[in-house]
């Protein structure tokens, strides 16, 4: 992938004297074009260095501008690749849906990396969850969810075994509770928690965020109409990319 170099007339009305600050009407210009579409999804842009010389302004100016930008989840910084646009932060309500599904009617394009998928014994906030043993076998399923290309989350999930019957290429390409459905399984209640802590080494290297930087967090475990526990996942969000949405009501 190579830069994308700025178009020239994108900058040609910039005031240099005026009151306006100049980072500010750089981060405008480059917002409205992600928004329009000049700047699709993906698009990596010229290094800051670059982009300074050419339009005679120090460093610090235009890394001002691009940090507004990352701010409001339009741009993301990634290790190695430097400055790529991204469709924007999803906002999720607190409903009963996948991250698969969000992404996808947010208009994004979600893809995952299958991390691990295998049996292990339960411990014991597994087991008191699902409403089995300790030590006995549940399905678990780590994985790395981007969208257009970008690391977004990572899904860490638990199921019962007679329920998760997936192959490696089920849990590659569809969201887990798409799965779940086609296997008959109808999801009613959850219980979830959300809460930020500081990511683990290998989280900040999947996510390509700083280390220790913050993650979102989520812990639920989800109900089948009959009021059996089905999965207890433990997920973790780039808060640049991700957000929850709660509309609360007065009783």
């Amino acid at each position: 992938m190579t830069d994308t170099q700025l178009p020239a007339d994108l900058f040609a009305d910039l005031d240099r004297h005026g009151p306006v600050p100049l980072w500010y009407q750089i981060s405008t210009r480059l917002e409205a074009s992600i928004l329009s579409g000049r700047l699709p999804a993906g698009a990596r842009l010229e290094n800051e260095v670059g982009l300074g010389e050419r339009l005679g302004l120090s460093r610090p100016t235009i890394r001002r501008a691009i940090q507004e930008l990352v701010d409001k989840g339009l741009v993301v910084r990634r290790r190695g690749i430097g400055t790529q646009v991204v469709h924007g932060p999803v906002t999720r309500n607190v409903e009963l849906t996948s991250l698969f599904e969000d992404l996808t009617e947010s208009g994004q394009a979600p893809t995952t990396r299958l991390l691990a998928h295998g049996v292990v014994p339960a411990d014991e906030k597994t087991a008191l969850a699902l409403g089995i043993g300790v030590g006995d076998q549940v399905s678990n399923v780590r994985r790395l969810r981007l969208a257009d290309g970008v690391p977004v989350a990572i899904l860490e999930n638990f199921l019962p075994l007679d329920l998760a019957q997936f192959s490696d290429d089920d849990l590659s390409t569809r969201g887990l509770y798409q799965l779940l459905r086609a296997h008959g399984v109808t999801m009613r209640v959850a219980k979830q928690q959300i809460g930020a802590r500081a990511a683990h080494f290998d989280e900040a290297h999947l996510l390509e965020i700083e280390p220790r930087g913050a993650v979102l967090t989520m812990t639920r475990t989800a109900y089948d109409a009959s009021g059996r526990a089905v999965e207890v996942g433990h997920h973790c969000y780039r808060p640049d990319l991700y957000s929850f949405s709660i509309t609360l009501v007065d009783k």
